[in-house]
């Protein structure tokens, strides 16, 4: 059995973003890539790859996440929805951690290539917290 694991930051964020471009309704076909760094190369620190934003009701794109990519991992910076973040990443069993910065964000690191389908879990968790509001 072949047990090759993706675990190259840049291919994880690519990862990650295709599964959002995948769906076209609910929650998730709200959100729009944007800002992508087509050329990104990952850094220690979190290189940013491509924004995540949220179609509101008004039609504007506000911006829901940003992710960074690393050597070796990805993150997804949320700046909306972060208790809700932190809450289900927690119990998708990824790592998190908030940010303290003015206002808090939430940090949900993506370890893997199988980890995406549980990130986006997280994604799409924000996104419905938005569509309630």
């Amino acid at each position: 059995m072949v047990r090759d694991e993706i675990t190259d930051g840049k291919r994880i964020g690519q990862l990650l973003s295709s599964e959002i471009h995948g769906y076209e309704r609910g929650a998730l076909g709200r959100l729009s890539v944007t800002d992508a760094d087509t050329d990104v190369e990952p850094t220690e620190a979190g290189a940013f790859a491509y924004a995540i934003d949220y179609e509101g009701e008004s039609g504007d794109l506000e911006r829901l996440a940003e992710v960074y990519v690393h050597p070796d991992r990805a993150h997804v910076e949320f700046r909306e929805g972060i208790e809700t973040a932190a809450e289900r990443g927690d119990s998708e069993g990824l790592r998190v951690r908030p940010k303290a910065v003015e206002p808090p964000r939430t940090l949900v690191f993506v370890e893997n290539g199988a980890e995406v389908k549980s990130a986006l879990r997280v994604v799409r968790a924000v996104a419905e917290t938005l569509d309630a509001e």
